[in-house]
């Protein structure tokens, strides 16, 4: 069974998705300057957005994971930094396949009026 990381990881830039293990640790390593056996998750992307790649550390031994989605992409952040921390929240949902920066968002401030206004359209075709 696969504990869940201290930390994860957002690995920002995508990456070749043939790479194995040994590949990955070398990027974490030498590209982001971090361990992988740090206890945290690093979670890499395709350039398409449609596959993640998950090597997580168990104290043991490495595990490598793959996630696909058939429709669709992973909500990823902006290029800027090479890495980006994700909450357990963040990626239950990603893996899910719903946009967790969608999360936080606040309704607007006139939603009542809106789905009112939503609603008297819908009837008036009835």
């Amino acid at each position: 069974m696969i504990r869940r990381p201290e930390h994860l990881w957002l690995v920002v830039d995508p990456v070749d998705m043939r790479r194995g293990i040994d590949g990955l640790s070398a990027h974490v390593q030498h590209r982001l300057g971090r361990s992988p056996c740090s206890g945290g998750g690093f979670i890499f992307r395709n350039k398409a957005g449609t596959r993640l790649k998950l090597l997580v550390w168990d104290g043991n031994g490495v595990w490598l994971c793959q996630r696909r989605l058939h429709r669709g992409g992973f909500a990823w952040p902006a290029p800027g930094e090479a890495v980006f921390a994700l909450t357990p929240a963040q990626w239950e949902w990603s893996v899910a396949g719903v946009d967790w920066r969608r999360l936080s968002a606040t309704p607007p401030t006139d939603w009542q009026d809106l789905v009112a206004r939503a609603v008297e359209g819908y009837k008036a075709h009835l």
